[in-house]
């Protein structure tokens, strides 16, 4: 080793002793910011404070550390601080490796305990009986539209949504001997299946398309079998040993599924807020512009209205509707009132962070 390297390794090994030191007085106020939380019954895990923080430093990064990875460097660094305050065990839709894994891991990072559920009814039950302080569940697809059986549960829970995390879905073609000759069956999740139908049906137009419970029990069984492949992420072919036979082969490139954080809470303002409501409108005519009206008169953006059947009533609709803006501030908390007038029933299912 010469001696200009040498010395440049051990200028990284001094830098590197700094970060620790540094890392280790962050978690000593970390811990007093604990303390405090619990005097006051604050809640200790903020997602708007967490995209304060990421915000605020990729804006005063001068490079070359680029500035892309430096979310995923203090997820971490926040993950491992949240743990010192109090372990935070997070249910998800599994089993591991699946993209709803995939979106807890990016929100709540590795020091959390991630803990995998067999349905989105049971990661409900998970954090209403408190056995998990936080959930992760699906609710639409930018290509497929909503999750059905999630907007069902509000109905029926009084959880909040806590916070919300969109996600990039890349669909990989993955097998153990990454050959597309070997292939004589994929497995995949219908939902990802219907993603990637046009590229399959060109490039495998004669094997079977087998349906699974979820992309990673699709990558688990190619695992064991080397005339099948699957249809997964690349953190489930990682998790099974599989190679990738192709890369991000859905039909439509840009594929966002987006993700809900449920909770007991509503956590406090956060300056770039979404509201999410639910109601039950009165039949009368005319009622869907009247239903508009309190939100287009206080200029306030609605993202998204969505409807779905009633199940106890025939030909009646109960609606969600996405708001910008926070319960607490004054126009959208009068714009729900007004909204409240013309309603069978309305419930707040929450105000949390805008996903970035």
């Amino acid at each position: 080793m010469n001696d200009a390297l040498k010395a440049l390794r051990e200028k990284i090994d001094t830098l590197d002793d700094q970060i620790l030191d540094l890392l280790n007085e962050r978690a000593k106020v970390v811990l007093d910011v604990g303390k405090t939380k619990q005097g006051s019954k604050s809640a200790y895990y903020v997602p708007s404070r967490e995209q304060a923080i990421y915000e605020r430093l990729r804006q005063h990064n001068p490079g070359p550390f680029p500035s892309d990875a430096i979310q995923r460097v203090f997820r971490e660094i926040i993950s491992a601080s949240l743990a010192l305050e109090q372990p935070m065990k997070v249910a998800f839709l599994g089993p591991q490796a699946t993209f709803t894994h995939v979106a807890a891991m990016q929100q709540f990072g590795l020091s959390a305990q991630l803990v995998p559920q067999k349905s989105i009814s049971a990661v409900f039950d998970e954090v209403a009986r408190g056995r998990a302080n936080y959930g992760v569940v699906p609710v639409e697809n930018s290509n497929e539209g909503v999750v059905t059986h999630t907007l069902d549960m509000f109905m029926e829970s009084g959880l909040k949504i806590y916070a919300e995390i969109l996600q990039e879905i890349s669909h990989d073609l993955l097998s153990l001997s990454a050959r597309m000759s070997d292939i004589e069956r994929v497995y995949s999740h219908p939902q990802a299946l219907a993603q990637c139908r046009k590229w399959l049906e060109e490039n495998l137009p004669d094997v079977p398309l087998i349906d699974v419970a979820s992309t990673a029990a699709a990558a688990q069984l190619a695992a064991g079998d080397r005339s099948a492949a699957a249809i997964a992420s690349a953190a489930a072919g990682a998790q099974y040993d599989l190679r990738q036979v192709k890369a991000n082969i859905a039909d439509n490139p840009s594929n966002f599924t987006r993700f809900l954080v449920i909770s007991n809470q509503i956590p406090a303002p956060g300056g770039h807020d979404k509201t999410s409501i639910l109601f039950l409108i009165k039949d009368e005519p005319g009622i869907l512009l009247r239903m508009l009206e309190p939100f287009s008169k206080r200029s306030i953006n609605l993202s998204k209205i969505e409807s779905r059947p009633l199940k106890k009533r025939a030909w009646e609709y109960i609606f969600f509707l996405d708001i910008e803006g926070h319960i607490e501030t004054p126009a959208v908390r009068d714009a729900v009132d007004e909204l409240g007038d013309y309603c069978q029933f309305i419930k707040v299912l929450g105000s949390y962070p805008r996903a970035v």
